[in-house]
């Protein structure tokens, strides 16, 4: 039994059950999604999965240092890159959003640490009866979007960023029945986000 939106789809199911939901510390995985997330804009997650691989390899597997150093001969060599989402305003803002990420980094050790403070390190565990159910904006993620805002990151508007907190566990919104909700629980909030 799982949420009823990965049902019909490998890739989707795949990711329902080995990802979405668990909550993720290490700063590299985070930066990965902020990415894909400000990618997906106007799109299916579905449709980014897909190229999940290839945009891994274009930005150097995530590597937020070399990202936030891209200049206009790498933004043309993306915009080149048939395996990627091409729409140079979202490049951009994957290199601008690299920049601001390590400005966090520095504050405050690590972006996980920035990030799990707004949830005082502890899972937020909804319970829904459907996916119908679950909103697509929260007071947190509206927090948490203008905070990255007023940070200068673009391209992470309140609702890519509840998706965003969904997918690295910052918020369990598997729904009750699905065989997965458990598996994603944060515990008793003992454990902290890594540092860099």
């Amino acid at each position: 039994m799982r949420c009823d939106w990965c049902s019909g789809n490998e890739l989707y199911m795949k990711y329902h059950d080995e990802e979405w939901g668990k909550p993720v510390y290490d700063d590299e995985i985070l930066f990965e999604f902020l990415v894909l997330e400000s990618m997906q804009a106007g799109l299916s997650w579905l449709t980014i999965l897909k190229k999940r691989e290839n945009f891994r390899q274009a930005f150097d597997n995530f590597d937020v240092q070399k990202v936030s150093k891209y200049d206009e001969n790498k933004i043309l060599t993306l915009l080149n890159n048939p395996g990627i989402i091409r729409n140079r305003r979202k490049i951009e803002a994957a290199i601008n959003n690299a920049q601001c990420f390590i400005k966090i980094q520095n504050e405050f050790g690590s972006f996980a640490n920035f990030q799990w403070g707004f949830v005082n390190h502890k899972q937020i565990i909804n319970h829904y009866d459907n996916i119908k159910a679950v909103p697509a904006t929260s007071p947190l993620s509206d927090k948490f979007a203008k905070e990255l805002k007023k940070r200068g990151f673009k391209f992470l508007g309140s609702t890519i960023i509840y998706a965003h907190l969904q997918a690295v566990g910052v918020i369990n919104d598997h729904i009750d029945s699905c065989e997965f909700k458990e598996e994603s629980y944060y515990g008793n909030g003992t454990n902290l986000p890594k540092t860099v």
